[in-house]
């Protein structure tokens, strides 16, 4: 089972960045899947998670209305749109899957974990 994570990189503040997460060993299209992230020196917070039907997402307030979670159920690929970047985003980004609804994502540790991408905004 791995979940591959891509789309990192270098961006200034107010720029935009699209993460994706590829899944492959199993079929994980009935699993929600999320984005968690971690700063250096602080800890893995959450930060938004979408249902595997599509119908229910969930965010962490400090990205919502500026990040996007979507999926693809054909291609197993789950996405992160961020937009309008802050420096406070600089972080390993890391994509999971769990049965729990998205709601609850804030509170567990997903049972699947990609390797992580780093996100890195300059001011």
């Amino acid at each position: 089972v791995q979940l591959q994570a891509s789309g990192g990189g270098l961006v200034q503040a107010g720029g935009s960045l699209r993460l994706s997460c590829t899944a492959s060993g199993r079929t994980f299209a009935t699993w929600t899947l999320g984005w968690f992230r971690q700063a250096p020196g602080k800890e893995r917070e959450f930060v938004a998670a979408i249902s595997w039907n599509r119908g229910s997402t969930y965010y962490a307030d400090s990205v919502k209305g500026r990040f996007t979670i979507s999926r693809d159920n054909v291609e197993y690929t789950v996405y992160l749109q961020m937009d309008n970047l802050e420096t406070e985003d600089t972080a390993v980004y890391y994509c999971t899957a769990d049965r729990a609804a998205p709601v609850r994502f804030p509170y567990l540790t997903p049972t699947y974990w990609g390797q992580g991408t780093q996100v890195t905004v300059s001011s």
